[in-house]
């Protein structure tokens, strides 16, 4: 099984093929170079460490040595040199399911049959990973009559079956029954490290909008008081206040459970079944009582612990075991997020019983001058090494680096901490007041309504 993907390059030429050639690049994270030009992609995609020496590097239409200079001489030939300069393709296979030849062979085969007749292409297959996977570096204009490329629903479900099918040539496996339209990279991204996305919220409120409305003039003036933005029309859609762009409700699920007629069928579904439970008879609710002084129990908490705890209870996170949670604040809900750096930040303060800023400083200062100094210590047994001849000798100094190294990673993830918190408590009062002032303003016209109507 192979799966593809393909992007388009618009950076400067030169300067990404010298980046990705280089091969002391060996820290290079693979989603970087989508963003970079077309230089450091064809340097990236025929690094010595990612390829055996270039033994898996092959151009098309092109030789791999100037496969730069013959795709800018074809471009300044059409007078086509701005815009998109070319398109990174990308095909990976399933661990231990292809040998490197049979990738590399694959990807040729790919890209003789998907851009060969017309375009100069360089084949790179990387070894560096567990999944071989190949690149493909292709000019954006073609050699043969200087028309551009592009990268639309049609070329690229060509791609897709193209390597389908050379997959089941060379008999590896092949996903039958694709997805036929697949998530955004950001839900597919979040959903594979089982976080939370903005889609998830919104979810999360039209669900809440319908089970408290009994009709869609309900469910609508429910989403309004949630805070959103109501675009009417053939496709209702929804945005949030902190929000740029709409969401379509119908996008929300792939199954269809949030068209108007959906949404409509499912909350006249709950209004039969509460009229249905009218009849059934209350059962008698238990109370629980705690016996008691609270007073001899309570600890005054202020500062910055203060800020972070009451911060904690607008996100649901505290009390841990209570019954009912508030429905957490839109501002807040991008933060559910973070909670494992909040959850971090707490432990630092509580830690450290720090209470203010100026106690906050003096352990970022404390903790920065030792991390400066653990790292002079690591520099001069690193100068010991290479003059070391005693094998013994060398052996124990590089346990010494070994602890010091433990050190200083506890100690930089310390400092950044200290910055985090800093930057995210002037975060969290702006947020606080802003919910402030709106329960204020709520509360105002709560009352202003009831002295309209002549309630007391």
């Amino acid at each position: 099984m192979a799966t593809t993907a393909i992007w388009d390059i618009k950076d400067n030429l030169k300067r990404v093929l010298d980046y990705t050639s280089n091969p002391n690049k060996t820290e290079v994270k693979e989603h970087d170079y989508q963003y970079n030009g077309l230089n450091q992609i064809i340097s990236y995609t025929t690094q010595d460490l990612k390829t055996e020496k270039q033994l898996y590097v092959t151009g098309i239409n092109c030789s791999y040595p100037t496969a730069f200079q013959e795709m800018e001489i074809t471009k300044e030939g059409f007078n086509k040199t701005d815009g998109i300069l070319a398109f990174h393709g990308y095909q990976s296979f399933v661990p231990g399911e292809v040998n490197a030849e049979t990738a590399h062979q694959i990807g040729i085969e790919l890209a003789n049959l998907m851009w060969g007749d017309r375009f100069e292409v360089l084949v790179s297959t990387h070894l560096d990973k567990a999944h071989y996977h190949n690149h493909f570096v292709i000019n954006s204009v073609s050699f043969v009559d200087g028309k551009k490329y592009y990268d639309n629903r049609e070329n690229y479900k060509r791609m897709r079956d193209l390597s389908d099918s050379l997959c089941r040539k060379y008999r590896l496996s092949v996903i039958e029954h694709p997805q036929q339209k697949g998530s955004h990279y950001s839900q597919w991204n979040a959903e594979k490290k089982h976080e939370l996305t903005w889609r998830d919220f919104i979810k999360e409120d039209v669900d809440f909008a319908i089970a408290h409305s009994m009709s869609m003039k309900q469910f609508y003036r429910h989403l309004q008081e949630l805070g959103y933005h109501i675009k009417y029309g053939k496709h209702v859609a929804i945005k949030p206040k902190n929000k740029e762009r709409y969401v379509r409700l119908r996008s929300l699920d792939k199954l269809g459970n949030y068209t108007a007629d959906k949404i409509e069928e499912r909350i006249y579904e709950q209004k039969f079944v509460k009229f249905q439970s009218l009849n059934i008879p209350k059962q008698k609710t238990k109370h629980f009582y705690y016996h008691g002084n609270i007073k001899d129990n309570k600890c005054k908490i202020t500062g910055f612990k203060a800020l972070y705890f009451r911060y904690l209870y607008l996100l649901g996170v505290l009390p841990k075991n209570a019954p009912h949670k508030k429905r957490v604040h839109f501002l807040l809900r991008d933060d559910l997020r973070q909670l494992d750096h909040i959850t971090q930040e707490v432990t630092l303060i509580s830690k450290k019983n720090i209470t203010n800023l100026s106690e906050l400083e003096a352990n970022q200062y404390f903790a920065s001058d030792k991390l400066e100094n653990l790292l002079k210590e690591r520099r001069c047994i690193y100068n010991k090494i290479r003059r070391c001849k005693n094998p013994e000798k060398k052996e124990m100094l590089q346990q010494d680096v070994e602890s010091l190294s433990l050190q200083i990673k506890d100690l930089r993830k310390e400092v950044v901490l200290y910055e985090g918190i800093k930057v995210r408590s002037i975060s969290i009062k702006q947020k606080l007041q802003q919910i402030h002032e709106e329960e204020k303003e709520r509360d105002k016209q709560y009352r202003e309504n009831k002295k309209s109507k002549g309630v007391k």
